[in-house]
């Protein structure tokens, strides 16, 4: 039994947090986890600079309305779907997620979640499980699923490499040059091919 666990962020929709550091004007918080291995670091960090700017849920969540997926990536999943089960495992937080999953015709996302204040401003966050995605692709093999993994972070290396296959995609040049053991598609056809090899 096979289950495709996706990132979600960099492989079916832009970068979150690049787009909101575009719209807010704030260039330092296109840093994700491309340049930033430890995500609670970053995450602190990005808390620490939304405060700075006064800056809370309701204008992330404005943002994100405006997002869409990249394109082709709704036909992509919507065509794994179709022979195998597929999970997107992300270090977002639902309060960023509902609106991108509603886009993708719901697919079942584990992530985390925020700590918000009642003026609006994000206090702290919840990650699901220590190491996210490597802890839930060891749980799904252990309940009987072979796991196929794609990501395009640090932060999805460890899921990659603990599948039966795994695959980068849209990486950068700095994570495919340190990880050539990892084959790294540009396209989600693809990608799509090599999943259904997999299978």
């Amino acid at each position: 039994m096979n289950i495709v666990c996706l990132d979600m962020e960099g492989v079916l929709v832009p970068e979150i947090w690049i787009a909101f550091a575009e719209a807010s004007g704030i260039p330092e918080l296109t840093r994700t986890t491309r340049d930033e291995p430890d995500y609670t670091k970053l995450m602190n960090w990005r808390l620490g600079v939304l405060r700075e700017h006064g800056l809370g849920i309701k204008e992330i969540q404005d943002v994100i309305e405006t997002i869409d997926p990249m394109p082709g990536a709704k036909e992509f999943l919507d065509e794994l779907r179709s022979v195998t089960q597929v999970i997107v495992l992300s270090d977002t937080f639902e309060q960023f997620a509902t609106p991108l999953m509603r886009k993708l015709g719901w697919p079942t996302i584990f992530c985390n979640t925020l700590e918000i204040g009642d003026d609006g401003m994000i206090e702290g966050f919840v990650l699901r499980t220590d190491n996210t995605k490597l802890t839930t692709v060891r749980a799904l093999q252990s309940i009987g699923y072979d796991t196929i993994a794609s990501g395009d972070s640090y932060n999805d290396l460890g899921m990659i490499a603990a599948s039966k296959a795994g695959f980068l995609f849209r990486s950068t040049d700095e994570i495919k040059a340190d990880h050539p053991e990892i084959t790294a598609y540009e396209t989600f056809e693809d990608l799509l091919a090599a999943i259904k090899a997999a299978l």
